[in-house]
């Protein structure tokens, strides 16, 4: 038996149904290799990025592991001139997770996190349980019960 993450606990706190998935990896993966050991269609998996505006600011996206994210589109879907990427250094002390373990639900505080408009119509996706080796699979539309987010094309 696996250990739980938080955000495992997060959601069956809140009664949500997922599942939960491993992989024996302690490395950083590229999201295409989580999907391709994980037997699934990287447009179904998603990673967690963190950013900071001009406004300093920060602001979650979460994307489809192949795709990139559009700086420009993104500034744009949030409402500042310009964002970049936060350094990983950073990563663990703002939001609780390390590089490659990033989870939309569960930071240490609230962000405004937009989803890529391609999780639209998906029945299901994956997402970091909040630990390198560890995805939960579940519906976009009980993610909505557990953080507030919006959709945006921003890749």
């Amino acid at each position: 038996m696996e250990e739980k993450t938080n955000v495992m606990r997060i959601l069956e706190q809140k009664k949500i149904w997922y599942q939960p998935h491993y992989y024996n990896n302690t490395e950083a993966l590229s999201g295409a290799e989580v999907a391709r050991i994980l037997g699934e269609d990287p447009s179904c998996v998603f990673k967690t990025l963190v950013t900071e505006g001009k406004s300093k600011q920060h602001y979650v996206f979460v994307i489809p592991v192949a795709e990139e994210l559009d700086l420009k589109k993104a500034a744009r879907a949030v409402g500042e001139k310009s964002i970049a990427m936060l350094k990983a250094k950073e990563l663990l002390s703002l939001t609780g997770y390390v590089h490659g373990g990033c989870s939309p639900v569960g930071m240490k505080k609230f962000f405004l996190t937009t989803i890529d408009k391609q999780i639209e119509g998906l029945e299901h996706f994956f997402f970091s349980a909040g630990k390198i080796g560890a995805q939960v699979e579940m519906a976009p539309e009980d993610l909505k019960k557990v953080i507030r987010y919006q959709v945006a094309d921003v890749v």
